[in-house]
């Protein structure tokens, strides 16, 4: 049986693309490397005890003192083990990967909630991307982008889309059909009906989707390690090659640390918006 050229056509269509638009990524990558290396400068100058206290105030606010004295103790154990630059460089590397993927993905979800033949269109292209490993995303990163964080954080934002699309989806599909038939009745146009209505009620439900996505933001900055994002993923892969079990288990609980402290915020802020609602 003749062997389907797969991977022939998809080299072909890779060298195509590094031929006609090989220096025009090549700038980009520069420029938003710098861009990714100016905000690490910034965050840097803040006190470690500084953003400590942010985090804490955010966490109290959304949550209350629990989460709140759980961040600080968690954050500063992690500056006690001396990881807080691998730390702020991994906080910077999730931050533009989720904004960039809430930027992209919220929109596309509300065109999918609100026109089912995009619906119908995008949603297996959603199920091949959440079903392929993730370590496939490092491939088109590394040939485009060379190394470094912005391949890194072109994979992630491919990686942690999805949740953003989807949520926001069926968010907008949950949305009462009276609740809308009350607005069109009042005369509201399609515009007033989204922000009036549609994106109140689904809020709750977005936010799952974007805490979602900050989650898938954190594994794969980590999983990007491995060509050349730095930070805490970046400790760890330094501990599995040269079979440094304290080493590893100090990053690895360091990443834990900031899953633990950014899912129970973002939890925070959409359980709040759902008791608003109520």
């Amino acid at each position: 049986m003749t062997k389907i050229p797969i991977a022939e056509a998809i080299d072909r269509v890779v060298r195509w693309l590094q031929t006609h638009f090989g220096e025009s990524i090549d700038a980009f990558s520069d420029s938003f490397g710098e861009l990714i290396r100016n905000l690490e400068s910034l965050l840097a100058l803040v006190p470690w005890w500084l953003l400590i206290l942010l985090f804490a105030l955010a966490a109290w606010r959304v949550s209350g003192w629990k989460l709140a004295l759980g961040t600080v103790l968690g954050l500063a154990f992690i500056y006690n083990l001396q990881l807080w630059p691998a730390f702020l460089s991994t906080l910077v590397l999730v931050f533009i990967s989720a904004l960039v993927s809430i930027v992209i993905g919220i929109p596309l979800g509300i065109i999918a909630g609100r026109n089912y033949r995009f619906h119908r269109i995008i949603s297996p292209v959603l199920d091949f991307m959440q079903t392929m490993p993730s370590f496939v995303y490092l491939i088109p990163a590394l040939l485009f982008l060379g190394i470094g964080t912005v391949p890194a954080v072109f994979a992630t934002v491919i990686f942690a889309m999805p949740p953003a699309i989807r949520f926001t989806d069926l968010g907008i599909r949950q949305v009462p059909v009276d609740l809308v038939e009350v607005g069109e009745a009042f005369g509201s146009t399609p515009g007033q009906l989204l922000w009036k209505i549609q994106l109140p009620v689904a809020l709750p439900t977005i936010m799952a989707g974007i805490n979602q996505t900050i989650m898938l933001s954190l594994s794969m900055v980590v999983i990007a390690s491995m060509i050349g994002a730095g930070g805490l993923g970046a400790g760890v892969l330094e501990a599995i090659a040269q079979l440094k079990i304290g080493m590893g288990f100090e990053y690895g609980i360091a990443v834990v640390i900031i899953a633990i402290i950014l899912d129970r915020l973002t939890q925070g802020i959409g359980g709040s918006l759902r008791t608003g609602d109520k």
